[in-house]
């Protein structure tokens, strides 16, 4: 591993002074740091768009960036508070179990132990081109994706245009369905960004996942200091499940998040809060979306019934089990059915 320069900031203004002040560095700031040390680093994961950080700045010695409080108007968790304590917290397994449900189904116990929800949010991709030493894609600013030609399993099966990974964080599938908020600080200020905004595709910037901005040399300039969630409507109820090869540490072939509000006499949604009818599918598509045909995971009509490159992501399930292994499901209806409510 090459060597780098390590600071803790303690407060988040002191962390954005950091930044700036070594903004002709190749400059990251880290949380747990099992994905930018023990993977991008120690893995020399880099090129001519993703140069090895210089420098890291430590943001879980930040005080205001650790714990979760809950009030009247919702939920508000900092981006250093680590997987364990939002699975550990009474209040989340109550109210949004849906949050919880994914932070557990991440990794192994150690890594949740030290692994931050802002980390595993802001994750790289685990594409194995990019991951490898040899490949010169895309995503590192390279002038082409190795999965279109070499082995694509796990890769994106819907909206993969120019590089084809899938976001890797289990976390965020489950917040985009909570309706949920990034605070963002930076050089540039702070601000908030919807879940629905956060996520980006190759399109938009191959060099990112997400709206967080970097230099010109590839350091960065922002991170993610809080994530908001507002109060879901009375009554809601949520689903969460992960389908993987391995019922032990392993990532995602999909994952789905949904909420399930309470209906009225007329099978309306009541309340105010979050939306109804709206379904997050995970390690699908390089961008995270809500998908407006919730009826294609409930064995629908409509369900399997699409070609497996239908650009609204029809066809789901059957399409997963072709990608990943060859051939569907003989049931794809019934292949994502293990949601808790």
């Amino acid at each position: 591993m090459r060597g780098f320069e390590l600071y803790d900031a303690a407060t988040v203004k002191e962390a954005v002074d950091l930044l700036g002040k070594y903004s002709g560095r190749a400059v990251k700031v880290v949380g747990g740091g099992s994905d930018i040390v023990g993977g991008v680093m120690k893995d020399w994961v880099q090129g001519k768009g993703m140069p090895l950080p210089e420098v890291l700045i430590d943001i879980t010695t930040i005080k205001d960036m650790v714990g979760i409080k809950t009030d009247g108007g919702g939920t508000t968790i900092g981006a250093a508070t680590t997987l364990t304590d939002v699975i550990d917290n009474k209040d989340l397994s109550t109210k949004l179990p849906v949050l919880t449900n994914a932070a557990l189904s991440v990794a192994s116990p150690l890594i949740r132990n030290f692994g931050t929800l802002g980390g595993n949010i802001n994750q790289r991709p685990r594409c194995w081109f990019f991951r490898g030493e040899d490949f010169n894609c895309y995503k590192k600013g390279g002038d082409f994706c190795y999965a279109v030609t070499g082995d694509n399993r796990y890769h994106a099966i819907i909206g993969g245009e120019l590089c084809y990974i899938v976001h890797p964080s289990d976390t965020a599938t489950a917040l985009l369905a909570l309706n949920a908020s990034a605070k963002i600080a930076g050089t540039g200020g702070e601000r908030t960004v919807s879940f629905d905004e956060y996520f980006t595709g190759p399109r938009v910037d191959v060099l990112r996942e997400n709206v967080l901005k970097n230099s010109t040399n590839g350091g960065a300039t922002e991170f993610m200091t809080h994530v908001t969630i507002p109060n879901p409507a009375g009554g809601t109820k949520f689903g969460w499940t992960k389908l993987k090869d391995r019922q032990v540490y392993d990532f995602a072939l999909v994952s789905v998040a949904r909420p399930v509000p309470r209906q009225g006499r007329r099978g309306r949604p009541q309340g105010q809060g979050h939306q109804g009818d709206r379904e997050v599918r995970g390690r699908t598509d390089p961008e995270r979306r809500a998908s407006d045909e919730p009826e294609l995971l409930q064995g629908g009509p409509r369900a399997g019934s699409h070609r497996a490159d239908d650009p609204r992501g029809a066809g789901l399930v059957a399409a997963i089990g072709a990608a990943t292994f060859g051939s569907p499901p003989r049931d794809p209806s019934q292949a994502l059915a293990r949601s808790r409510f």
